[in-house]
């Protein structure tokens, strides 16, 4: 059986050792916070610091950040990038390349479609639809 983690020298030089995550195989750095119940599918990154809920579902390509919040339920796309301090909601739903700026907060069960960009501190709410609802 291979090896359960791997190293990654980051762009300053610092190298960060990754962990495959127990359900999926996808890479969790050391002091990032993810539950068990959590699927974190290969080909994902989860980076230090960020926490992770049960029942959350991170898919291949995506990547979340430092400090960022992932709520129980919720569901990331593939290729999706969760910017470093952001939080994303219980039950809500990232679409696919969609890019969370950093410190952006998702509300719970907001429904965010694909190739969508939310502004750096952006606080977002949506209807069932989709649709963005005024703050």
């Amino acid at each position: 059986m291979g090896k359960n983690y791997v190293d990654i020298e980051d762009n300053g030089g610092e190298t960060l050792r990754y962990r495959k995550h127990v359900n999926g195989r996808g890479l969790v750095a050391h002091g990032a916070r993810v539950d068990a119940g959590a699927l974190i599918e290969a080909g994902a990154y989860v980076e230090p610091h960020a926490r992770i809920a049960a029942g959350a579902r991170i898919a291949r390509g995506a990547w979340i950040e430092r400090d960022a919040l992932v709520g129980p339920g919720a569901r990331i796309d593939a290729d999706a990038h969760i910017e470093a301090n952001a939080v994303i909601g219980a039950n809500a739903h990232i679409g696919v390349r969609t890019r969370v700026g950093s410190g952006a907060h998702v509300a719970g069960d907001a429904l965010i479609g694909d190739d969508e960009v939310i502004a750096p501190g952006l606080t977002i709410a949506t209807d069932k639809r989709g649709l963005w609802l005024a703050a």
